[in-house]
């Protein structure tokens, strides 16, 4: 073997050696990059569940405390219709349907304590703020969903709770898109505020993520993901099941809103959560009562 062709080998493996080290480097680097994101997911994740635990508490003070002075209303005012009932009956009778009407009030705020225990549903004194939402996008677009944000209308203070369950559905919608899309996938959040509600709006592009990734272009995803008539019927009639979808349709429930979640056929899935009156809804009359 003569010296060039000592040369060549010797640098066909330092070029192999190379090559393995820099996948090997390339590799730890994404793992590292990895664990970061998911280590601020999980940080993230309990900062709000600490948020909702303080809310949920904080909550049942409330309710407590009206409860407490309810029933303490009701003993005053039974012990008049005792010393009443024989010598006013009349009086006496309307004394006690106002006792029976207190009574409701305070069995309502017990069963909403019961609730609030049982689901966990929060409205917390500590809310995520528009820089919370802002690291959960840096964290979804970490992960390697591809997001984008537009606000329209005037954003006003919202009550306690309120912009925590915001928070959490638009989590669960990026983290389902991401979840069921995959790396790649576009998702367009909007929020539209209107003098007293908040319409937030999360489209996602799954379906057509997943021809990206095969290497299709823009006139063959389509053509590879075609649709019909009998797909738009049936995503405008089909209901959406699972636990991420309930407890989003419940956050928005418990503040007077509206919740539809569904496939696009041949794009990817929308979310939508409604509030009409946000402004001034306190979280408290969405829970359900009938338990």
């Amino acid at each position: 073997m003569d010296f060039s062709q000592f040369l060549i080998s010797t640098l066909g493996v330092l070029s192999g050696t190379l090559l393995v080290l820099w996948t090997i480097t390339l590799l730890r680097s994404r793992r590292v990059i990895f664990d970061r994101n998911a280590a601020e997911r999980v940080r993230i994740e309990l900062e709000l569940s600490l948020a909702e635990q303080q809310g949920r508490l904080a909550i049942i003070r409330e309710l407590q405390d009206g409860a407490v002075l309810t029933i303490a209303r009701l003993i005053t005012r039974a012990e008049g219709v005792r010393y009443t009932a024989e010598s006013d009956p009349s009086t006496a009778v309307r004394a006690a349907i106002a006792l029976v009407d207190d009574g409701r009030a305070a069995l309502a705020d017990m069963r909403r304590v019961v609730t609030i225990v049982r689901e966990g549903e929060t409205v917390g004194a500590l809310q995520p703020g528009p820089q919370s939402t802002r690291d959960l996008f840096r964290v979804m677009r970490d992960a390697g969903l591809v997001v984008s944000f537009i606000e329209s209308g005037e954003r006003f203070a919202l009550k306690a709770g309120a912009e925590l369950a915001i928070f959490r559905i638009l989590q669960s919608a990026l983290s389902n898109a991401l979840k069921h899309g995959g790396v790649g996938t576009e998702a367009r959040v909007s929020f539209t505020w209107t003098r007293d509600g908040l319409q937030l709006l999360v489209d996602d592009d799954g379906i057509r993520a997943a021809a990206r990734r095969d290497g299709q272009e823009a006139g063959e995803q389509a053509a590879r993901t075609p649709y019909t008539i009998e797909d738009d019927l049936k995503a405008l009639s089909e209901s959406i099941a699972g636990p991420g979808i309930t407890q989003m349709r419940e956050r928005a429930q418990l503040f007077g809103g509206v919740f539809n979640a569904g496939t696009v056929p041949g794009l990817g899935f929308s979310v939508s959560a409604v509030f009409p009156s946000l402004r001034f809804h306190n979280g408290v009359h969405g829970v359900d009562l009938s338990r």
